[in-house]
């Protein structure tokens, strides 16, 4: 908590009179005053307290009212809510605003600034109490969410008209406070809100509002003495629906296993799991380690059966811990692993994971490393790029309001140093690579095996339609040995011998006969590392029957199959398929894919996944065929029709997208200048732009502009454009000289060509004073800025947005350079 305090007047500025103290809980002042009154247009802030600069702001006579009333009373320090919380750190605000009923309800004094409320009347006579009294009920103080607790929780609240005088207090006023409120005369009295039932205590913000919706609720934390996250842009509906559901858990703690316990895991429980006890008591061993987090790793060939393992794990700690969060975080890439972040950050309710600047990684890491967290099992499904987790990442710049840089500090700088850390925390890792497995949880590494025979019969018969089949000890024993009895392999052989109703015995006579072709087409994707037979390779012989079969019986579902081996294996939204008049054919379409287990339904998104290995097994079969540059073609149109421009109204749909364009464009199949590719280009970067992944949109601006370069003129608008945008990822990443180069032969060819006044070339101007700003040169940065400003006003129009930004630089490097 922080509390303000005026300096002695004596050889200090009155500019610089206040000063900051930060309080922890154990040794906040038993004395303090707080502020309490109808925001302003103009407050005073924590930034201006910081800098020197409060006394510039017109509301800052509310910050003289407060301390000059607070002096009287021989108290120090005073709080007021925008000068001591830093707005700006989301973190910071929901601690302060879960906290502030306390803080309000341990003050001395509580003073109430009513700048609605005169007690002098425009004669200079001194109004009767009827007069202003009147005045004092209708104050729009009494119509604000926040300042219900700010009523109730102090002891003393004093009211104070604008001129400074005092009215009364919460006793003295109780009568027309009622009156006004509807609150009971107990409640301002102090008798404990708990004696007061949910509704009634609701009902006393029914006529009241807030600038945010959600805030309508939020004002409510401590009225109910409850805490929560706030996830601002959820809605009143949803907050309140969080506070009523806080409410019942304090009233029956027991309700909290049952309903709060995260839960974030892509599949339901395998009732077909068979064998592992080994596997799975060495696991089990392994969790929730004494003092230090528990890192374990998982590792084995594609398609042993690790992610069904930690599954079966998973559904068995729900049953033993009741109140552990169990997490899940999909680790195929960069892009499947922020958007598992973001997943787990919403079900986790932590604030400020909305924010577009934020770092997500960080605030889950910061979350769960906090002992009062709980329990946690965060599990890490495909970890098998081991460069991902242990190449440095880029640290983006940040550009302040004053146009400086600021380049990030203290921030993890590999994905391996987000890892969170926490005595009561597991994570588990699954990765095919052993190598990985050991960097990523050193020596805690369980190898899943071959299955025995035993076991995979168990599991064939599980799998079978006529589980009676297996009762021909011969042909099971013959076809799971040319299955090598890996799960996956017994799992797809069992759905193609139920979807065409024959026998094992044909089963395998028709993997003999496919045999040497199937090798020969896997040969190149899974020999590295030695994790398949040199000579034969049932998965791939499973998959190729079924490929032919689909493509024979449901082209649909083959033409479905052949697009998502283009793009990402992972969270395909089914509104990214190839669309198809017929919504029966395409529900089919899906349910044979399914059917194979080639492709599986997530079960709360409208989203399929796809087992890796069939991802490589089908573009080898496509490559074969000679179809994968036609079908990376089809891809790369569909693409170009369904993704969206960068608009923040797009942003949920183009972040799904985004790893599905990255596969097409990463690919070299198809000539890197087509027009509808280098149309995806362009879009897939601005999105990153717009995503603050500068260095990732740098790279697609610069394919762009070379592209661009062989075929077109440099004066070119669309070569200057892509240099604009390109010179824009330079300045925020604080590569300003680079910025500056581009920028300078942008302003330079639109002035020659489309004039000093045509509204690109004006752009492009405020874009390099910006530049010029960051290199350190103010006086030609405010030149060519003032310069814009006339032209934008004279040609735009003063009200314009760009002339508004424009001159709103202008004032703020103005007044920063009068503050030297």
């Amino acid at each position: 908590m922080r509390l303000l305090k005026r300096q002695p007047l004596a050889g200090v500025s009155t500019s610089n009179q206040f000063s900051l103290t930060e309080f922890r809980p154990s040794n906040i002042p038993p004395v303090y005053a707080i502020l309490s009154r109808r925001w302003g247009p103009d407050e005073v802030t924590l930034k201006d307290v910081e800098s020197g600069t409060a006394e510039t702001k017109a509301d800052y006579r509310k910050l003289e009212f407060c301390a000059e009333q607070a002096a009287h009373d021989g108290i120090v320090y005073f709080w007021i809510d925008t000068c001591c919380i830093d707005k700006a750190n989301n973190t910071e605000l929901s601690e302060a605003i879960n906290s502030m009923f306390k803080w309000y309800q341990n003050a001395t004094k509580c003073y109430v600034y009513l700048a609605d409320v005169p007690i002098y009347n425009s004669a200079g006579g001194t109004p009767t109490k009827d007069q202003w009294e009147a005045a004092f009920q209708k104050s729009e103080w009494f119509d604000r969410g926040w300042t219900l607790q700010e009523l109730i929780a102090p002891q003393a609240v004093e009211f104070f008209s604008v001129e400074g005088k005092k009215l009364g207090d919460k006793m003295s006023l109780e009568g027309p406070i009622h009156q006004v409120t509807g609150i009971p005369i107990d409640a301002l009295r102090g008798k404990p809100l708990a004696q007061f039932d949910e509704q009634e205590r609701l009902s006393w913000t029914a006529r009241r509002e807030t600038t945010i919706e959600e805030d309508a609720v939020y004002c409510l934390l401590g009225i109910f003495d409850t805490h929560m996250p706030l996830i601002y842009g959820e809605g009143r509906q949803k907050a309140l629906a969080r506070l009523q559901r806080e409410i019942r858990i304090s009233a029956d703690p027991a309700l909290l296993v049952a309903s709060d316990t995260p839960w974030v895991v892509p599949f339901e429980r395998n009732p077909r799991f068979t064998g592992r006890e080994t596997q799975l008591g060495d696991l089990q061993g392994k969790l929730f380690a004494k003092g230090h987090t528990s890192k374990i790793a998982i590792t084995g060939l594609g398609g042993v059966g690790k992610t069904q393992l930690v599954l079966e794990l998973l559904y068995r700690t729900k049953t033993k811990h009741k109140g552990c969060s169990v997490l899940w975080i999909p680790a195929t890439n960069t892009e499947s692993l922020h958007q598992g972040y973001l997943i787990v950050a919403r079900q986790l309710e932590i604030a400020g994971h909305e924010d577009d600047k934020a770092d997500v990684k960080k605030l889950v890491q910061d979350y769960l490393s906090k002992e009062d967290t709980g329990q946690w099992l965060l599990v890490f499904d495909n970890a098998d790029d081991i460069h991902m987790w242990m190449t440095p990442l880029p640290t983006p710049a940040r550009q302040d309001v004053e146009g400086s840089v600021q380049i990030s500090s203290g921030q993890p700088s590999r994905l391996i140093d987000y890892l969170p850390k926490s005595k009561r925390g597991c994570i588990i890792f699954t990765t095919r690579d052993r190598k990985a497995a050991a960097k990523l949880a050193q020596q805690n590494i369980i190898t899943v095996p071959e299955m025995s025979e035993t076991a995979a019969r168990e599991l064939l018969k599980k799998c079978l339609a006529t589980p009676d089949l297996v009762d021909h000890l011969p042909d099971a024993t013959a076809l799971l040995a040319a299955l090598t009895h890996l799960p996956l392999a017994i799992a797809q052989a069992a759905a193609y011998i139920n979807a065409n109703g024959i026998t094992l015995a044909d089963y395998l006579s028709l993997l003999d006969e496919k045999e040497e072709e199937t090798i020969e087409v896997l040969s190149e994707e899974f020999e590295d590392g030695g994790r398949y037979h040199e000579v034969k390779n049932p998965v791939a012989t499973t998959w190729l029957i079924s490929f032919e079969q689909i493509r024979q019986h449901d082209p649909l579902a083959a033409e479905y199959l052949s697009f998502i081996a283009c793009i990402n294996s992972r969270n395909i939204p089914q509104s990214l398929l190839p669309s198809e008049s017929s919504r029966k054919r395409e529900l089919e379409a899906i349910g044979t894919l399914t059917a194979y287990s080639f492709v599986s339904r997530r079960p709360v998104e409208s989203a399929l996944d796809v087992h890796r290995l069939v991802h490589l097994a089908t573009r080898n079969w496509l490559r074969k065929e000679g179809m994968l540059s036609q079908w990376m073609e089809k891809t790369i149109t569909r693409l170009e029709e369904v993704f969206p421009d960068d608009d923040h109204d797009n942003r949920s749909i183009w972040r799904i997208y985004l790893p599905h364009v990255r596969q097409v464009l990463e690919s070299d199949l198809i000539s890197n200048s087509g027009e509808k590719r280098m149309a995806l280009v362009w879009r897939y970067g601005q999105c990153l732009y717009s995503d603050g992944r500068w260095s990732e949109a740098e790279a697609s601006f610069n394919e762009i502009l070379a592209t661009e370069m062989k075929t077109l003129d440099e004066e070119s608008p669309s070569v200057l454009s892509s240099m604009a945008w390109l010179a824009s990822t330079y300045s925020n990443q604080g590569r300003w000289e680079e910025a500056e180069q581009l920028q300078v032969q942008v302003v330079e060819t639109f002035r020659t060509n489309l004039g000093a006044e045509h509204p690109s070339t004006l752009t492009s101007m405020a874009n390099l004073a910006f530049t010029w700003k960051g290199l350190g040169r103010d006086v030609e940065a405010v030149q060519l800025m003032k310069d814009c400003v006339q032209r934008q006003t004279r040609i735009l129009g003063a009200k314009h947005p760009d002339s508004l930004s424009s001159h709103l630089a202008i004032d703020e490097w103005e007044l920063e350079h009068s503050r030297r």
